[in-house]
């Protein structure tokens, strides 16, 4: 089985560490990797040619430049004409100002107290595809949610020095949450041309051990999104 570096990026914001729900680039840096497995997987030509000749990058910036429009956590568009290309260390995909948007990859990760989050979850992620779709003009870009959804039997969270342990009363367990979570995002997912959650169980203690629900429907179900959005951009672009 293909070792894909997404998953192994998003094992990695827990395994052997403390996960901290509040960092603000958790969800760009794991976006980000999807391109990467785009190239591994190699399905796509034309997405092969993009990338290798720099035509197309990874946007750096929060916007497209000229557009009022999120970029969302992992953003690949054409290059703006003049502009330099810059390639990160350990990286094949390069970055930089983007001017339209290709494929656009949003993430939300729910480790406990899903429920009251899940309507604002809920309303981002429908915002979101209408940010990646904003002055695209003829090109349809290619819409992608990662969701991960924690099915631990208990969880700690942290917020500086304080720390919260679910207690399956007030503060739910995330396995009494996690099942109602991914169905209340069923009517969001018809946004997205590709919809993964990523189902994974991590309290959050030392050692901060991981694993995933199922890791071999994990990598399938990732697997085949990989293909799809490779076929289509093969059709759009």
């Amino acid at each position: 089985m293909t070792e894909y570096r997404l998953l192994t990026e998003f094992r990695g914001l827990f395994e052997g560490k403390k996960y901290e729900h509040r960092r603000s680039n958790l969800g760009d840096f794991v976006a980000v990797h999807i391109y990467e497995d785009l190239l591994t997987i190699n399905k796509s030509k034309r997405y092969i040619i993009s990338v290798s000749n720099m035509s197309s990058v990874l946007n750096v910036k929060n916007k497209r430049e000229g557009v009022d429009a999120r970029r969302g956590d992992g953003t690949f568009g054409e290059l703006i004409v003049g502009e330099e290309p810059k390639l990160d260390a350990g990286y094949k995909v390069a970055r930089g100002p983007v001017a339209t948007v290709e494929i656009g990859v949003e993430v939300k990760i729910l480790a406990k107290a899903m429920i009251k989050q899940i309507d604002r979850v809920k309303s981002d992620l429908t915002h979101q595809v209408q940010h990646f779709k904003r002055k695209a003009g003829s090109s349809r870009p290619i819409c992608v949610a990662i969701v991960g959804i924690n099915f631990a039997e208990i969880t700690t969270s942290y917020e500086g020095e304080r720390s919260y342990r679910t207690d399956g009363g007030k503060y739910k367990h995330p396995i009494q949450e996690a099942e109602h979570a991914s169905n209340r995002l069923a009517g969001v997912a018809e946004n997205y041309d590709e919809f993964l959650i990523l189902r994974y169980r991590a309290h959050n203690v030392p050692p901060y051990s991981f694993d995933w629900v199922s890791q071999r429907e994990t990598e399938l179900n990732y697997g085949a999104a990989l293909i799809r959005i490779s076929n289509e951009y093969e059709k759009r672009f």
